[in-house]
């Protein structure tokens, strides 16, 4: 199987730094080039000494971010970019005849619009927008084989669309009323000093932020209204938790049936598994928790996995679902890996597990 050069801007934030884990040790990619302008010219091994060990480590060298140069060395470039700074890269990137897989906002959503209602500032390619495929695997494998722009996306989203999408294309639960709780990890904020993510500011504290209108609700929206076939608008509430890495997500959902009493909860409880079993029976990155197991980020950091449990509550009639992930690698790194072996032919697990 050929080997595919890859390089990755932005190599020196948290999701950076998973990504040249994975692809330090992935079996079909070679790590080419890694970019950074506050460690240009440092090697992997003094910016990032856990992967000193790693052959490369003393010989690879972050450079300052130049398109042109990257694309004569790299078949894949990962962008790991603020949005609105990643588009300037993905354009002369796409433009030379790289592939690109963008783990910021910039190609998520199809509509220059709401991307400027939500990221406050005008798009800056929006000729790309229609172009793009959004990286999600279980639910757009076959557009990610044929694709040269993937938008991967936002942990909160996938922690929310993969629980939610087999359950609205189904037609199980309403597409109106939904709401989702989510609890993340420090690390989702990203690695910079700011005084709301100091120590001292986060540990033995739990608290909501972007309410009401979290820029992820964009892409969360946008994706469950293509699978309800209706425009979709949910309450969505995330918090900080004082961990480093994990998301857990708690949706609560109203039926298409009525399950006021025992014996339609489990009736309907019957459809609700047949419906994940007939989604992500075969995923190797969904495990679905059957009986009394209920998601743990615990089970989930350091994984691809995301891990999705549900219960019906005949007291108010709603069904409850839950996930667990690691932000930084099914919500980030890992998944963009995942879709990067799906375009070149690699398994699909290969790198991740």
């Amino acid at each position: 199987m050929k080997t595919k050069k890859v390089a990755i801007v932005g190599a020196s934030g948290y999701s950076g730094e998973v990504l040249v884990q994975l692809l330090l040790n992935h079996p079909h990619a070679e790590l080419v080039a890694v970019t950074s302008r506050q460690n240009a010219g440092q090697t992997l091994a003094q910016v990032f000494p856990k992967f000193a060990s790693h052959p490369k480590s003393k010989t690879l060298r972050f450079t300052e971010p130049d398109a042109p140069a990257l694309a004569k060395l790299a078949d894949v470039v990962f962008l790991a970019l603020p949005h609105g700074v990643a588009a300037e890269y993905a354009v002369p990137l796409l433009a030379a005849g790289c592939t690109v897989i963008d783990l910021s906002a910039d190609f998520r959503l199809k509509s220059a619009a709401v991307y400027q209602e939500f990221y406050a500032h005008a798009h800056p390619a929006p000729d790309l927008l229609s172009k793009s495929v959004y990286g999600l695997p279980e639910i757009y494998r076959d557009e990610i084989k044929r694709a040269r722009l993937i938008a991967s996306p936002g942990c909160y989203p996938t922690s929310i669309l993969l629980p939610l999408i087999p359950l609205l294309k189904a037609g199980l639960v309403q597409p109106d009323g939904i709401i989702a709780d989510s609890l993340s990890g420090v690390s989702g904020a990203g690695r910079k000093a700011e005084l709301d993510y100091l120590f001292c500011e986060c540990n033995e504290s739990v608290r909501p932020y972007g309410v009401p209108k979290h820029r992820h609700l964009s892409e969360i929206e946008e994706q469950l209204s293509l699978a309800a076939g209706t425009n979709v608008t949910i309450q969505f509430t995330p918090h900080l938790i004082p961990v480093n890495r994990g998301i857990l997500t708690t949706l609560y959902l109203a039926p298409t049936e009525r399950v006021c009493d025992a014996a339609g909860a489990a009736q309907f409880a019957e459809k609700i598994s047949a419906a994940y079993h007939s989604a992500y029976a075969s995923e190797p990155f969904v495990r679905l928790l059957e009986g009394k197991a209920l998601p743990d980020t615990k089970n989930v950091v350091g994984t691809n996995v995301c891990e999705i449990a549900w219960r019906i509550d005949p007291r108010t009639g709603r069904l409850i679902g839950m996930s667990a992930e690691d932000n930084l690698v099914k919500g980030a790194s890992g998944q963009a890996v995942q879709s990067m072996n799906i375009l070149c032919g690699f398994p699909e697990t290969a790198g991740l597990v």
